[in-house]
């Protein structure tokens, strides 16, 4: 009601096409733009090549970049015909790729800029962790990693991009609450969540 808002939906291009559960996250972000606000649509070819745990109860294979390239391709098309990418209209949609900013951020930038300011008692309380550690098949480092990476995500557009909404599936709560808490921890400021079934 105070004016138009940016929100966002990652979507990690482990296929060339989206599944049909991805259908009611696009919805959500055509709502979201059909009501005047600017929806950013995040394919994620680095989290994509880390593999998120959430409803997994074993790690996924990791992907190689030029597979994952093949594959954000493809999402982008289907997101294309959803929604309105005009440059012209205020709120356009816009597409990002989470690589464009990991590329070049080393490992120990990372653990010193971001792990600081997130607690291993923190990361230990999300039900994506908990199951898998708690399972026959453990957790690898990589996969522990993956609700940085991505609350990594929302402080990036959140800083670039005036982006105060992350949407998703609950399955993603535990990430994206993260994301909150590293936007209020590091720069002082008011993120929101938001998902559906």
């Amino acid at each position: 009601r105070k004016g138009m808002a940016t929100a966002y939906i990652g979507f990690d291009p482990t296929a060339d096409s989206l599944h049909i559960g991805s259908l009611v996250q696009i919805m959500t972000l055509v709502h979201f733009q059909r009501a005047g606000h600017k929806p950013i649509a995040l394919v994620g070819g680095a989290t994509g090549m880390v593999g998120d745990p959430s409803g997994k109860s074993e790690e996924r294979n990791l992907l190689s970049e030029e597979v994952l390239k093949h594959n954000q391709e493809g999402v982008r098309k289907q997101l294309m015909q959803y929604l309105d990418f005009d440059p012209s209209k205020p709120n356009a949609a816009e597409m990002v790729n989470n690589y464009d900013w990991f590329k070049n951020f080393n490992f120990l930038d990372f653990i010193r800029d971001v792990g600081k300011h997130i607690t291993v008692n923190y990361m230990m309380t999300k039900d994506s962790v908990k199951k898998r550690i708690e399972g026959d098949t453990g957790m690898s480092f990589t996969e522990f990693t993956y609700q940085l990476v991505q609350g990594y995500d929302f402080y990036w557009l959140y800083k670039n991009k005036n982006c105060k909404v992350q949407m998703g599936g609950s399955d993603q709560w535990g990430n994206i609450i993260t994301g909150t808490e590293l936007i209020r921890r590091k720069m002082g400021g008011e993120a929101f969540a938001f998902t559906c079934p």
